[in-house]
């Protein structure tokens, strides 16, 4: 689960965007799985997730056959898996990297909002290694990712009316069924709820 600083980083997000705390950490928890940094070769790492569908149409001729045939990269979505561990993602990364820098960072999903470096363009970052940066250099970095996506995303609104579905149908996309996103993030804010209640209660 957080720690305090994630935790902290995340409810003064949540206030300066006048939004519930509760509701930023639940999609926080269910997009990182409660981890904002982990030990990959004695550094501090944001969560990654490497899409091998995305790394295939950035790709063309002999890049992507040898990309395919190494198993980086495939014409459909869940071909290439991601392994358990980060640091194991950061190995595959590396690899897709040796082979275009620039697509494999596009196709890796970044930090605690696990967005899409793709994005980058479309969220106004000038280059998709701007965006690798801001989720890297630190938690409240990757908060301002996260919440750069939702407000570009228009998903304000739906965040603060805990419409789960509806949040997870535009920020997961139309498959977000499948993975149950909207009941994890129904639970997630019921627990959030309860533990930030608790806490206010406490020092109260």
């Amino acid at each position: 689960m957080f720690d305090r600083q994630t935790i902290a980083d995340l409810v003064a997000a949540a206030h300066e965007h006048e939004l519930e705390p509760a509701s930023l950490l639940t999609i926080a928890e269910v997009e990182s799985g409660g981890r904002a940094l982990f030990d990959v070769n004695g550094r501090k790492e944001p969560a990654i997730r490497f899409e091998g569908h995305y790394f295939d149409r950035r790709l063309s001729g002999a890049q992507r056959d040898h990309a395919r045939k190494t198993g980086l990269a495939a014409p459909v979505a869940g071909k290439v898996v991601n392994p358990a561990s980060q640091a194991l993602r950061w190995q595959l990364l590396e690899r897709a990297m040796a082979v275009s820098r620039k697509a494999a960072l596009e196709s890796t999903s970044w930090g605690l909002g696990q967005v899409m470096g793709a994005h980058w363009q479309w969220l106004g970052y000038r280059s998709v290694d701007e965006l690798v940066a801001e989720a890297r250099g630190s938690i409240a970095g990757q908060v301002r990712l996260m919440l750069r996506f939702i407000v570009k995303a228009g998903l304000i609104g739906t965040l603060k009316q805990r419409d789960w579905r509806g949040f997870a149908t535009r920020y997961n996309g139309p498959a977000f069924a499948r993975n149950r996103y909207d009941i994890k993030m129904a639970e997630a804010h019921a627990r959030w709820s309860a533990r930030l209640a608790a806490r206010q209660q406490a020092v109260a």
